[in-house]
């Protein structure tokens, strides 16, 4: 097997309790506005971008920093709000887009104006074209800064899946990587739940991780769960 090498370099940060949160490219603006907090020009910050991209993980990181609360959109409704926000300066709304109450959501924002406090939302599209029938909030989130996490090309996600094995001392062939890049979902989060079992099934089996070891744990995880969807 030849000797793989990183095309780019690639920070990675702790995530709040989670796996490491592999900085790129594709995220790095996502990751400097939270850096910036709390210089924020506003009391609310958007990010939005495909399932699988490290939303979630950016939530955790910018609630491990700022002690924000972190609410689920389905816990939002007028009344509850001022309970969920409790005396807290900060807060995180993951998904915000998944059929948020409206009127919930825009009087969070408003408090978080009002207190001087910050918010971070999270979509999978950016919020001035979330479909929202309140006028108000439809403004607000309009005029909302929104940082885009974009998927990772095929560069960086040969990169990101290098590193990961390297983290946890597997040996790997560029021919493998050059596999994986061609098959699986452009996400971070597929590129670490199939380094993670193919990591378990080469200790488990006590071979090496190779091509045709490769293909049986794609085929597998397509036809019996999708958590690896094939392109």
């Amino acid at each position: 097997m030849s000797a793989v090498q990183l095309p780019l370099e690639l920070g990675h940060r702790p995530a709040q309790g989670r796996d490491d949160f592999l900085v790129a490219p594709c995220n790095a603006a996502s990751v400097a506005w939270i850096d910036r907090w709390p210089d924020w020009p506003g009391h609310a910050l958007a990010l939005f971008g495909p399932a699988g991209a490290g939303k979630s993980h950016l939530v955790h990181v910018f609630a491990g920093r700022s002690a924000a609360r972190v609410i689920a959109p389905a816990e939002l409704s007028p009344a509850r709000v001022p309970e969920l926000l409790g005396e807290a300066r900060a807060w995180a709304i993951d998904g915000a887009d998944a059929g948020v109450d409206e009127r919930a959501l825009l009087h969070v924002i408003n408090l978080a104006n009002e207190r001087g406090g910050h918010l971070l939302l999270t979509g999978r599209i950016a919020p001035a074209r979330w479909p929202i029938a309140l006028p108000d909030l439809a403004s607000r989130l309009a005029a909302m800064p929104a940082i885009a996490i974009e998927p990772p090309d095929d560069a960086v996600l040969a990169a990101v899946m290098v590193k990961l094995f390297a983290d946890r001392q597997l040996a790997v062939g560029t021919e493998v990587v050059a596999y994986l890049v061609s098959r699986i979902d452009r996400s971070f989060a597929t590129a670490r739940a199939v380094v993670d079992h193919l990591d378990r099934l080469a200790l488990a089996e006590q071979r090496a991780i190779t091509v045709p070891l490769v293909r049986r744990v794609v085929a597998e995880f397509g036809r019996q769960n999708g958590q690896i969807p094939l392109l």
